[in-house]
Formats: structure tokens, C-alpha cells, sequence
């Protein structure tokens, strides 16, 4: 392209080559002006313009007379033309399932089990099966860093601490119980109390807190006065549920999580058997973060997903 035919490209407005193919399919300059939803004059001034910028006549306009210039319609159809390759645009830039690659970095707490999470990833699998995914298990408090520091895309996990340049989504809602081991002296016994726990070893995570992210677990424990010595403690449910399998002491388990090893008899449930405390765990994000085309269409599906499903479906009470 020589330097007057950049000049040209560079200097024309694309609107008014809009306009003329208005003008011309509409046959006339009113016709055209009620289908631009502008005032006559406007579209009259935007064919003189073009034909201005052009150097010729497009149309021959006279009372009573409509008729295009043999200049006119050529430009007609190279606009046709143009205009087909405009509209392709929009898919030639859309990310086809088959062709995105890449690996999504995530992290999660480590008692983040959630079938409606599971799900979301099954189906974002099966639409972009050439995206592959690295996850790292922490602490609650360890996941929101890494997400703030950009290390990872997405973090799953409780509220530790609030950073305001962050984005926290409800994944779901969970519920909390106490259970016990086999070698504790309450496995197996329905007659236990919460006043038969007041000074019995107590198990929990590091967040059990009132100021931390499992306060309403902390919250049932003093209002139970629950004043058994800590035992153990861990911000990784694994470690924690050892020690309570172990019969080192009682103490709170997600009550989904742990309903297989209810049922396999590996733990006991112990009151309160209902109205026990629930913890929401939210999707982390951070809004201002630049994300690769994976990472864009998961977390386009998981807010999706989160939108169209209501928080009912998305709570697990046990199993």
C-alpha cells in the first residue's frame, strides 16, 4: 500500500460507507434516515462527505429521481464484500473449544469438597479437553495470598482475612459437626452430652477461632463451654481428622466430607446432632488480574454456574 492509499484508509470514516449501502438498499436518502433512526439532513450531509473524500459522485439525486453512478455501484459491492468479512470477525475471534490450551493454576483449602464444583470442572473438561490444570492444597489464609500475588487464577477456600482488592464468590455452604474415633471412650454411645465433652480432649483446625474464618465452630464451642485440653490442632482437614480417628481427642469435621467414614464406622458423630454451625467457602478471585484464554473460560463457566444455581443446591448438610 503506497503512502496517498494509507493516507486515504487512515482519513476515511467507516460510518459513512455504512450509510451509503443504507442509502442504496433503502433507495433514497428519507427511506434511509427513518431506518438510521437520523434526521434527513444528516444522512444527506454523510453522502457528501463520502463522495468528497472519494473524489466522485455515488448517487444522482433530483426530485422524483433515485440513481446510482456506475462509481456507486462499484462501491456497493466492494461494501458487500467488506462487510461479509466484518461480520466474520466475531468468529474468527471467538475461542473454539477445540483449539484452547493452556494450564489453569488453582489452589484450594484443603477440606474444599463440593460435587457442584466437581461438576463445573467435568464439563469445562469436556468442552476444552486440550486445557490441562496444576493445584496446590494450603491453608485458607496461604490460598488468598497466592491468588492476591497472581500465583494462581482462582483459590477455593474459607474467608480468612477480607483483602479488599479481591473478589469472594460463595462456592457453598457447608455444615460442621463433632465426631470421634474408634478409640475414643464416646464412639458408639447415644447417650453422650455436650456436657460430657466440657472437659473431654478437644481436635480442631487452626482457624477455630472467633476472630478467624471457622468462628461459628469457635462460637458453638464456647457457648457448649467446651473447656477439654487442645490436643491438636491443623489448617489441613487430613491432619486433623488423623488426630480424631486416631482417639486423640473429639472435635468438628465438615459433616458431608466425613459421611463415608460415618457410615464405614471410622468416626462417630457426637451432639449437637442438629443445628450445627455452617461455614460458607467462596471462590477467590482478583477482578483486576490479566488471565490467559483457559483461565478466562473457567472462571466464565464457574461464575456462570454460580449465577444460574441457586445456594440451596449448593449446600451440603451430609450425606
Amino acid at each position: 500500500m503506497d503512502q496517498k492509499a494509507r493516507r486515504f484508509v487512515w482519513n476515511l470514516d467507516w460510518n459513512l460507507l455504512r450509510t451509503f449501502v443504507v442509502i442504496v438498499q433503502e433507495r433514497g436518502i428519507t427511506a434511509a434516515s427513518e431506518k438510521l433512526l437520523r434526521k434527513q439532513p444528516t444522512i444527506s450531509q454523510a453522502l457528501r462527505r463520502l463522495e468528497v473524500h472519494l473524489g466522485c459522485t455515488l448517487i444522482e439525486r433530483s426530485p422524483g429521481s433515485f440513481k446510482i453512478t456506475p462509481a456507486g455501484e462499484r462501491l456497493y459491492a466492494e461494501c458487500q464484500t467488506m462487510f461479509v468479512s466484518v461480520a466474520s470477525l466475531h468468529d474468527l475471534t471467538q475461542v473454539h473449544a477445540a483449539d484452547l490450551t493452556g494450564n489453569v493454576s488453582m489452589a484450594f483449602a484443603s477440606h474444599v469438597v463440593s460435587p457442584f464444583l466437581d461438576k463445573v470442572l467435568e464439563d469445562f473438561h469436556k468442552t476444552y479437553p486440550l486445557v490441562s490444570f496444576t493445584s496446590t492444597v494450603l491453608s485458607s489464609h496461604e490460598v488468598i495470598q497466592r491468588v492476591s500475588r497472581r500465583d494462581d487464577a482462582v483459590g477455593f477456600c474459607l474467608m480468612h482475612q477480607r483483602d479488599p482488592r479481591l473478589q469472594y464468590t460463595t462456592l457453598y455452604r457447608e455444615y460442621f459437626g463433632y465426631f470421634c474415633g474408634k478409640p475414643h471412650p464416646f464412639y458408639g454411645r447415644d447417650d453422650i452430652t455436650l456436657e460430657d465433652m466440657r472437659q473431654a480432649p478437644y481436635v480442631s483446625f487452626l482457624t477455630d477461632q472467633m476472630s478467624d474464618a471457622l468462628w461459628p465452630v469457635a462460637l458453638l464451642r464456647q457457648q457448649a463451654m467446651l473447656q477439654g485440653k487442645v490436643v491438636g490442632v491443623s489448617s489441613h482437614l487430613e491432619e486433623v481428622r488423623r488426630f480424631i480417628v486416631a482417639g486423640c481427642g473429639f472435635g468438628p469435621l465438615p459433616v458431608h466430607v466425613v459421611a463415608e467414614d460415618v457410615r464405614k464406622g471410622t468416626l462417630w458423630p457426637l451432639p449437637p446432632l442438629e443445628n450445627q454451625p455452617s461455614v460458607e467457602v467462596y471462590m477467590v478471585t482478583d477482578p483486576h488480574a490479566r488471565h490467559d484464554p483457559a483461565e478466562t473460560q473457567l472462571l466464565r463457566m464457574l461464575f456462570e454456574s454460580i449465577e444460574s444455581t441457586p445456594i440451596d443446591q449448593r449446600t451440603y448438610r451430609g450425606a
